[in-house]
């Protein structure tokens, strides 16, 4: 790649608006990605759920260009500190994982993001490292060390602590260790660049700190925008009920998708997709929001799971929700795993016996998004039918969880 090109992509990056912050200037971080120099570049990540979402992919998109780019990149799984819990922007400490809990949790996010993290480069993969590598190791006296690095002051100028203090809640001395063993990942790994969310900024200071303390070397932090909704600022979230991971099959992730607010439809399309800034700012002029949100949905759906799955699910989405076949409130019943479909229909009073669920069956009155079935012996397995919509008649719906 000649210097213009790298000079266009590398501003093509920084440009796209993905980035908040990059410390100390973004101009300085621009100057360094152009010198030629291989960097390494990681980003830190708990297993703390078995599902990463929508705000890891912009992260890891992010780390996808670098490493086209020919620079180093790490995904760090924090299997040391996931044990203890990162108290960013959290009222409480956080429930402590088990290293059995850590290691499941990992399992399957490599899948998940398969399409947009490139592992399998034979020259340049995405590498993977764990923090209990050497985290595990540091003996007290190191430890010590360590924490004499910083006073009890600046990490008391974290809101989250400043908030507990204030109204009582209490500060447990372990969560003062967590920007500490962040900020030794950063040594540990000898790292040049460290991408994180801007409510990691506080952690990621911390290594650049302890990298010039230590190594007599600076380190880039660069925080990604979380994504927020333009008009009232509200997080994408679990909490806030707008969370949309990347375990979800075709039809409920382009369904979570549709389902967000208008204001979420530009930050996504910026921070998850690959479409042009261009393009994106002619979608944003459409006289209908609905149509920009059903090309979002397709485009990230298209990502994890195929064109042909993001073409089927947005079928499915126009003959259902459009079409106003589901109503927008639909209730949820849990199934057990290996229940028989005549059994489940009965115990959610859409049919008043096995064989008025045989009958309706036969005459082809259910489906299950929206597939006819044809088969009384159907099972209902986690694997198959977990968060599917089952129809019986034109009224009764209900949403099949386990």
């Amino acid at each position: 790649m000649d210097n213009k090109d790298l000079e266009q992509k590398v501003d093509e990056i920084l440009d796209r608006g993905m980035l908040a912050e990059c410390l100390p200037t973004k101009e300085e971080f621009r100057k360094e990605l152009l010198n030629g120099k291989k960097l390494r570049f990681y980003m830190g990540f708990d297993p703390t759920a078995k599902s990463l979402h929508l705000g890891h992919s912009q992260g890891l998109m992010i780390l996808e260009d670098f490493r086209q780019l020919g620079h180093e990149v790490i995904f760090l799984i924090g299997d040391f500190t996931g044990m203890i819990g990162d108290p960013s922007d959290k009222s409480s400490a956080r429930v402590k994982q088990t290293p059995e809990q850590v290691r499941e949790n990992f399992a399957l996010w490599k899948d998940q993001v398969k399409n947009i993290a490139n592992f399998e480069d034979k020259n340049n993969p995405f590498q993977i490292r764990y923090n209990a590598t050497w985290l595990g190791k540091l003996n007290f006296s190191e430890v010590l060390e360590l924490a004499s690095n910083f006073t009890v002051q600046q990490m008391l100028e974290r809101d989250m602590f400043d908030k507990r203090m204030k109204e009582g809640r209490p500060i447990y001395v372990h969560e003062f260790m967590y920007p500490l063993m962040q900020g030794y990942d950063s040594v540990a790994m000898d790292v040049d660049v460290e991408l994180c969310g801007t409510d990691q900024i506080f952690n990621a200071l911390a290594g650049r700190t302890l990298m010039q303390k230590i190594k007599g070397k600076n380190k880039f932090v660069i925080a990604s925008k979380l994504i927020a909704d333009e008009k009232t600022g509200m997080l994408m979230s679990k909490s806030n009920g707008t969370g949309v991971f990347l375990d979800l099959d075709a039809n409920n992730l382009y369904g979570a998708l549709m389902s967000q607010s208008d204001g979420m439809i530009k930050p996504l399309f910026i921070g998850c997709t690959r479409v042009t800034i261009p393009e994106i700012e002619e979608l944003m002029k459409l006289d209908n929001p609905r149509d920009a949100k059903m090309r979002l949905a397709w485009e990230i759906v298209r990502i994890y799971h195929g064109e042909s799955e993001a073409t089927k699910a947005q079928e499915f989405f126009i003959s259902t929700f459009s079409n106003k076949e589901l109503p927008e409130d639909i209730k949820e019943m849990i199934a057990s795993e290996g229940e028989n479909i005549i059994d489940f229909m009965v115990k959610v009073d859409f049919a008043q016996s096995k064989g008025d669920a045989r009958r309706k069956i036969e005459q082809g009155g259910v489906s299950i998004d929206g597939e006819k079935i044809i088969e009384g012996a159907l099972t209902l397995t986690k694997d198959k039918f977990n968060e599917k919509i089952l129809k019986v008649g034109k009224k009764n719906f209900v949403r099949i969880v386990f």
